[in-house]
C-alpha cells in the first residue's frame, strides 16, 4: 500500500499496489502493521457497507463526538463517488476542507482521522461505499451537517438528488461540538 499524504493532517489517500500475473492481481486493502508503520490508527471496530443505486445520492456529513471519534477508512468497491473531508478540529486548518474522486476501477481509499467530518456524492448508479472506522458506532455521540452549510462553502460536482431527510435538517454549523 502507498499512503499519500492529503490537504488535511492524518488524512492520507491510501493506494494500492497490486501484484499482476496471469490471473490478474492481488493487492493488499487494509494491514494494521502498514498503517501503524504509517502512524495511523489501525483499529478496526466495526466495518459497513452502503449501497446507492442512484446517481446524484450524498451521504453526510457525518462524524463522532467525543468520546466516540472514529478514524475511517473508505473505500469505493463500485462505481464512483466524490468523497469529501471537513476538518472540525481546533487549528489551521478548521473547517478546511477536500475532496477526492473514488472508483472501483482505482481501488483507491481514504483514511479519514478523527475529528473530520465525511461525506459523499454518488457519480454514477449503482455505488457501493465500504468504510472500517477505529470505533463502534454511538448513537449519542452521532453529529452532521448539511452538505450545504456555508460555513464550510463546497462544491459539489454534481446536483444532490437524493439525500435523507435526517442529512437535510441538521442544524447550521456552531462548532461546539
Amino acid at each position: 500500500m502507498r499512503f499519500v499524504p492529503l490537504g488535511l493532517p492524518g488524512a492520507y489517500l491510501v493506494g494500492l499496489e497490486p501484484r499482476f500475473d496471469e490471473r490478474g492481481f492481488f493487492a493488499r486493502t487494509f494491514c494494521a502493521e502498514e498503517f501503524a508503520r504509517a502512524g495511523l490508527d489501525g483499529r478496526v471496530a466495526q466495518t459497513s457497507l452502503s449501497w446507492n443505486p442512484r446517481r446524484g445520492t450524498l451521504r453526510g456529513l457525518h462524524w463522532q463526538a467525543a468520546p466516540h471519534e472514529e478514524a475511517k477508512l473508505v473505500r469505493c468497491v463500485r462505481g464512483r463517488i466524490h468523497d469529501v473531508l471537513v476538518d472540525l478540529r481546533p487549528g489551521p486548518t478548521h473547517l478546511a476542507h477536500l475532496a477526492v474522486g473514488l472508483s472501483a476501477d482505482e481501488g483507491d481509499s481514504v483514511f479519514i482521522p478523527p475529528g473530520v467530518a465525511h461525506g459523499f456524492l454518488t457519480l454514477v448508479d449503482g455505488c457501493e461505499v465500504h468504510y472500517q472506522m477505529s470505533t463502534p458506532y454511538a448513537p449519542g455521540s452521532a453529529r452532521g451537517a448539511r452538505y450545504d452549510d456555508p460555513a464550510f462553502g463546497i462544491a459539489w460536482p454534481a446536483p444532490v438528488e437524493v439525500i435523507s431527510e435526517r442529512d437535510l435538517v441538521w442544524p447550521p454549523y456552531r462548532g461546539d461540538d
